[in-house]
């Protein structure tokens, strides 16, 4: 009698709900209303924009815990959807995840952030003294490289608060994300998070995922001469001269590339931080933000002299580039789409899109953990120290369900990159493209 009470709408009609003003999803087959939720949602609307109209049970799980689910009822539409079905790969995945929460190993955090960021502290100590107590171009070289290196782990730590309250409470994982983010390396967690959720949500989606929107500069696929239009910047990636000249020779200009990558992200942030958009805790970052353009430019122009600023920051440029090579790295070569995030296949595009760095486990800390890209993918709360152990459980469901599970060398994961941007880049360079000729571009490519 109680099945007889209940009221249903089909896959389709909730699909008509996803548009901005009206934000429906459904989990576990109940239908839910998060329009009004989505504006102050603290993953940011993007998200609930990119999956609103379907079933998002898989990405829910992903990214709340249990605690969340009790906040669901007050959203309740009084609907359920009538032709609710999990795959067989879903239902593992959510089996999984369901053990993994019991052996509780999304609250065993060890002791990764504090000695994390007890090892910045200590490298930031022996920059300061590198750069103000010693007279050696040695030292100060060294203190340029130590530096850069500071910035991968304090940029870790940054994003594993983004994911999980890896501090004591909510309250001091907020500061060590300004801490380790905003005041130490420049870059503000209002836009990684920003950016890197919507990463996640549409991985490897090249006109949803920004982390694949680099044009004029880089292109991963041919798609990409289309001119298509990015649904996160909403605005045209535009192939015109200038970037068929550019990406026909990013193969060569990929590494030096990622050497300055840094100076974009920290353009990124201004961009943001002082547009019209809404930015959460704006004022907080900006503070951020300028406790590092304090010291950083104090701690250079301490130096003696223009060659030795310019080496300095050029060598912490290069060490930090490493880990701008990993993103790269991770989906570069992996597969990509065109089109919206789906909820239904969510393990699927995580195995897609994602690309393992094989490494010994001493090398975990280098890393981040981020060399088990698709164990972060699949299960984004789970603090670092535990993407290894669970690392064989996961192989096991990809070959159960016959999908992809690619761990590659840190030297392997570089030859597939640049031969996926040499592909794109010659392909660029075909004259046979009609879009976009001009005598200039024939005169400079037409013998190689």
């Amino acid at each position: 009698m109680e099945g007889e009470k209940r009221k249903y709408i089909t896959s389709e009609e909730l699909q008509h709900h996803n548009k901005p003003g009206d934000l429906w999803i459904s989990i576990q087959g109940k239908v839910y209303n998060v329009t009004d939720w989505s504006k102050v949602h603290p993953g940011g609307e993007v998200l609930i924009l990119n999956l609103a109209g379907q079933d998002v049970t898989d990405a829910f799980i992903a990214y709340h815990p249990g605690t969340a689910w009790k906040y669901l009822d007050s959203f309740f539409t009084g609907y359920y959807l009538k032709d609710f079905k999990v795959s067989e790969v879903s239902k593992d995945y959510r089996k999984l995840a369901s053990e993994f929460s019991k052996l509780g190993l999304f609250d065993k955090k060890e002791h990764v952030t504090f000695c994390t960021l007890a090892s910045v502290a200590v490298m930031f100590l022996i920059v300061l003294y590198g750069v103000l107590r010693c007279t050696s171009v040695w030292a100060h070289l060294g203190s340029g490289m130590l530096l850069g290196l500071l910035w991968m782990q304090s940029a870790y730590v940054g994003h594993d608060s983004g994911h999980h309250v890896v501090m004591v409470n909510s309250g001091f994982n907020k500061l060590a994300q300004l801490l380790s983010g905003n005041c130490l390396t420049g870059i503000s967690i209002a836009w990684w998070k920003w950016t890197h959720n919507a990463h996640h949500i549409a991985c490897n989606s090249l006109d949803y995922d920004p982390d694949l929107q680099h044009m004029p500069v880089f292109a991963v696929s041919s798609s990409f001469f289309k001119s298509i239009t990015s649904k996160f910047y909403d605005r045209v990636l535009k192939f015109d001269f200038l970037a068929r000249f550019l990406i026909s020779y990013q193969h060569w200009s990929f590494y030096p590339v990622m050497i300055v990558a840094r100076v974009n992200l920290y353009l990124q942030t201004f961009l943001l931080l002082f547009s019209r958009r809404s930015v959460p805790d704006r004022a907080m970052n900006i503070i951020g933000i300028l406790v590092f353009w304090t010291w950083f430019p104090l701690l250079v122009s301490s130096l003696p002299n223009w060659p030795e600023r310019v080496m300095f920051v050029l060598a912490s440029f290069a060490v930090c580039s490493i880990q701008h090579l990993q993103f790269c790295l991770n989906h570069f070569a992996a597969n990509v789409y065109v089109g919206a995030p789906s909820g239904n296949d969510w393990f699927e595009k995580q195995t897609n899109g994602t690309l393992d760095i094989s490494c010994s486990t001493w090398m975990d800390w280098f890393f981040g953990g981020l060399q088990f890209q698709l164990e972060h993918h699949l299960f984004p709360r789970l603090p670092r120290c535990q993407l290894r152990k669970i690392s064989p459980l996961v192989i096991d469901l990809c070959k159960k369900h016959n999908l992809p599970y690619r761990s590659l060398s840190f030297w392997e994961a570089n030859q597939w990159t640049i031969r996926t941007l040499r592909t794109a880049a010659l392909q660029a360079r075909d004259l046979t493209n009609p879009d976009p000729k001009n005598l200039l571009w024939e005169a400079v490519n037409t013998h190689g």
